[in-house]
C-alpha cells in the first residue's frame, strides 16, 4: 500500500517540479518546427508568421499537453482500478471503441462530417456495453471490468479489420493514418471543449486520490475502511473512459503514454496517488509535446506520426519493465 507518511513538502515540490516541467516544455516547443518563423513579426500580425505561430503551432502544442496529460492519468488510474502494473488507457476498450467509430467514419461519410465526433460516440457507446456486461445487478469488480473491456477491445479490433478489408485504397490509407495516431492543429473553440472534458475528470481522479490508494491494495481493503468499491469502480471508469474518450477522438489512439510516465513517475516519487497523479498529468503533457516536437522536425519537412513514436520508445520500455519484473521475483 501506499504510504501514508507523505510530508506536504516533498508533495509540494514534486508536483511544483513536474508544473514548472510542463510549463518550459509549453513554452519551447512552439519555437520548434520545419519552418523558420520571425517571431516579431509573428505577435505583429504579419502572413504567414502570424498564421504558423498562433493557428498552427500553439494549438498543436496545447492539443498534445492536453492529451498527454490525460492519457497519463488515465493510465495512473486504470493500473489503480485493475490493479494491473501493465494497464493502460487502452486496456479497457475505449479507445478501440473510439477507433471502431472513426472508421465507420472514414468508410461510410468522412467527406460529409468530421471524423472526431464518430470517435466521440463511438468511445460512448463502448462505455456504455462495458459497463452492462461488467455490472451484476449492483454490483461491480475490476475483474469483471477488466475481461469487458478486454472482450469489447478485441471484438472492435476485428470490426476495424474487417471493415478496413472492405475499403478502397484510399479509404484503407485513411484508417491506417488515423490509427497511427497524431497532434495536428486544431481550433481553440475544439481545444476549449477538450479541456473542459479533461478538467472534469480529472478533477474527479486527483479529488479521490486516497481512495485510489486503498483500491490499489484491494477492492476488500477499502471496502473495510469505508469505501463504497462498486461507486469508486463506477466513477473512475467513467472519468477515465471521459479522458480517454476526449483524447482519442481528436488524436486517434496513441499508445504507451500511459503505461511509460506512471512507472517511471513510480521510480521516482513512489505510488501515492496523491502525488503520483498529479505529477502523472503534467510530465505525462510535457512528454507528449517533446514527442509531438520530434514527430515533426526529425524526418522535416515530412512528419512522422507521434503514435510512431511513442510506440517506438514504449516498446523497449516495457521489455525492459518485464524484465525487472523477472529479476525481482528471483530476487
Amino acid at each position: 500500500m501506499a504510504s501514508d507518511k507523505v510530508t506536504p513538502r516533498r508533495m509540494w515540490s514534486a508536483v511544483a517540479l513536474s508544473v514548472a516541467i510542463a510549463l518550459l516544455v509549453g513554452c519551447l516547443a512552439p519555437l520548434v518546427g520545419s519552418s523558420s518563423v520571425d517571431y516579431a513579426k509573428a505577435f505583429a500580425g504579419e502572413s504567414p508568421h502570424r498564421e504558423i505561430l498562433f493557428y498552427a503551432r500553439i494549438p498543436r502544442v496545447l492539443l498534445a499537453l492536453l492529451a498527454g496529460g490525460a492519457l497519463s492519468l488515465a493510465g495512473v488510474l486504470f493500473q489503480a482500478l485493475l490493479r494491473d502494473a501493465l494497464a493502460t488507457p487502452d486496456t479497457l476498450g475505449i479507445s478501440s471503441g473510439a477507433a471502431l467509430g472513426a472508421v465507420l467514419a472514414i468508410c461510410f461519410g468522412a467527406q460529409r462530417f468530421p471524423i472526431w465526433p464518430a470517435a466521440f460516440v463511438g468511445a460512448g457507446c463502448t462505455l456504455l456495453i462495458v459497463l452492462a456486461i461488467a455490472s451484476e445487478g449492483r454490483r461491480m469488480s475490476s475483474f469483471t471490468l477488466l475481461l469487458a473491456g478486454v472482450s469489447i477491445n478485441s471484438i472492435s479490433m476485428a470490426m476495424i479489420l474487417f471493415l478496413q478489408h472492405l475499403t478502397d485504397f484510399s479509404q484503407s490509407f485513411g484508417i491506417l493514418r488515423w490509427l497511427m495516431g497524431g497532434i495536428d492543429a486544431v481550433d481553440y473553440s475544439t481545444l476549449g471543449w477538450l479541456a473542459l472534458a479533461i478538467a472534469t475528470g480529472a478533477a474527479y481522479i486527483l479529488a479521490r486520490a486516497r481512495d485510489w490508494n486503498l483500491l490499489a491494495v484491494g477492492e476488500e481493503w477499502a471496502a473495510a475502511r469505508g469505501v463504497s468499491t462498486h461507486r469508486l469502480l463506477l466513477g473512475g471508469y467513467l472519468a477515465g473512459s471521459l479522458l480517454t474518450g476526449a483524447v482519442t477522438a481528436l488524436t486517434g489512439p496513441i499508445l504507451f503514454v500511459g503505461l511509460i510516465v506512471p512507472h517511471a513517475l513510480r521510480l521516482w516519487i513512489g505510488a501515492d496517488h496523491r502525488i503520483l497523479a498529479p505529477c502523472a498529468f503534467f510530465l505525462g503533457a510535457a512528454f507528449l509535446a517533446v514527442c509531438d516536437a520530434v514527430a515533426r522536425t526529425a524526418l522535416a519537412p515530412t512528419e512522422v506520426p507521434v503514435g510512431v513514436i511513442t510506440a517506438l520508445l514504449g516498446g523497449p520500455f516495457f521489455i525492459w519493465l518485464l524484465r525487472s519484473k523477472r529479476r525481482s521475483l528471483w530476487m
